[in-house]
């Protein structure tokens, strides 16, 4: 292992010359992440803001979309809608898209894709169920934290419901 005070590398022994026959690691690199579009309706406030025994109805959407922007770069955005509803009456709406742009490099060309659509996403979710249970906390109600989204289950989803329209 090199001395890390002369400013030489430091390798892990046996890591680095597994790594060397095959050729360089695959790396995900997260350049960026930013809100694109945000909104929150609270469209009857203050009347929706008053205590009810009636449990609201609550629906989130949940869709990921990933484009190239670069030759190793590529942009991913994880887009989140939601409604809650009491009485026919909408308490809040919000829609949400959140996108990061990472790098992808030494990947083969069959992994790019659920890179992009599983692992980008699921480093973006953390962040994206902070906003909405912050944005839905400040517009007055009680946060919404958003259940753990499983990624490769929506991805294979996706690829089945293509499979099925190409034949």
């Amino acid at each position: 292992m090199a001395n890390p005070t002369n400013g030489g590398p430091q390798t892990v022994p046996g890591v680095a010359d597994a790594a060397s026959p095959t050729g360089p690691l695959p790396q995900l690199n997260v350049l960026g992440q930013y809100i694109k579009d945000f909104s929150f309706e609270n469209p009857n406030a203050p009347r929706s803001l008053q205590p009810t025994q009636a449990q609201p109805s609550i629906n989130i959407q949940i869709n990921v979309n990933a484009k190239p922007i670069a030759d190793s770069d590529i942009e991913v955005e994880l887009r989140v809608e939601g409604k809650a509803e009491s009485a026919g009456n909408v308490l809040f709406a919000f829609e949400l898209a959140y996108a990061g742009v990472f790098r992808l490099t030494n990947v083969p060309k069959e992994s790019v894709q659920p890179l992009a659509l599983i692992e980008c996403p699921r480093l973006l979710f953390p962040f994206v169920r902070r906003i909405v249970a912050d944005t839905i906390s400040e517009g007055g109600f009680p946060p919404i934290m958003l259940q753990p989204v499983d990624f490769a289950a929506l991805f294979r989803a996706r690829a089945e419901s293509a499979a099925a329209t190409k034949s």
